[in-house]
C-alpha cells in the first residue's frame, strides 16, 4: 500500500476512533434542556428562598464530589454525581424517601451550564420519578463566577 494511502485510512482510524469517544460527551452538550423558563431560579431568587424557612427549597448538589467539597451553597445536599448512572442510583436512592411534592433545586456550576454533563440527566430522572417542583438554579459560567464571586454564602468541606 503506499505511503500516502497508509496515511489518508491512518488519519481517517484516528479521526473515527476520536469521534466516537467524543459523541456522548458532544451529544450530552447539545441536548435540549429538559426543563421551561419556569423551572429554573436565578440565584438571587434562591438566596431570597433560602431566607425564610417555611418556603426554603431543598438543594440539591448534583456535580463532581471534589466540587461540592470545594464551596457548595449553604444546606446543599450531596447525593451522587448527576452524569453518572451510579450517581443517578445515589440520587434515586435518596429520593425514594422524599415526598414528591417536595421543592427542590438542582445545580452543578462545574462549567458553562450549556456544557453540564450532570444537570439534564440528574432533572430527567428526578421528573422521571414523580416531583413535580424540580427547578435548576441558573449559573451560566460556574458556581465561582455566578455565585461565589458575587459574595452569596457557601460552605466548604464534606
Amino acid at each position: 500500500m503506499p505511503t500516502w494511502r497508509r496515511t489518508c485510512v491512518l488519519a481517517l482510524a484516528v479521526f473515527s476512533l476520536g469521534t466516537f469517544l467524543l459523541f456522548p460527551f458532544a451529544l450530552a452538550q447539545n441536548q435540549a434542556n429538559p426543563w421551561s423558563v419556569s423551572q429554573t431560579v436565578q440565584p438571587g431568587d434562591l438566596l431570597k428562598e433560602l431566607s425564610d424557612p417555611k418556603t426554603a427549597p431543598t438543594v440539591l448538589f448534583v456535580g463532581f464530589h471534589r466540587l461540592y467539597a470545594a464551596g457548595h451553597i449553604k444546606g446543599a445536599q450531596y447525593h451522587g454525581t448527576g452524569g453518572s448512572a451510579e450517581g443517578i442510583a445515589q440520587a434515586k436512592s435518596w429520593a425514594e424517601s422524599q415526598p414528591r411534592s417536595t421543592n427542590l433545586v438542582i445545580y452543578c456550576g462545574c462549567c458553562p451550564m450549556e456544557r453540564c454533563p450532570n444537570l439534564r440527566p440528574a432533572f430527567t430522572a428526578l421528573r422521571d420519578l414523580g416531583f413535580t417542583k424540580v427547578h435548576v438554579l441558573v449559573l451560566p459560567t460556574s458556581f465561582e463566577v455566578d455565585w461565589a464571586e458575587k459574595g452569596f454564602p457557601y460552605d466548604k468541606g464534606q
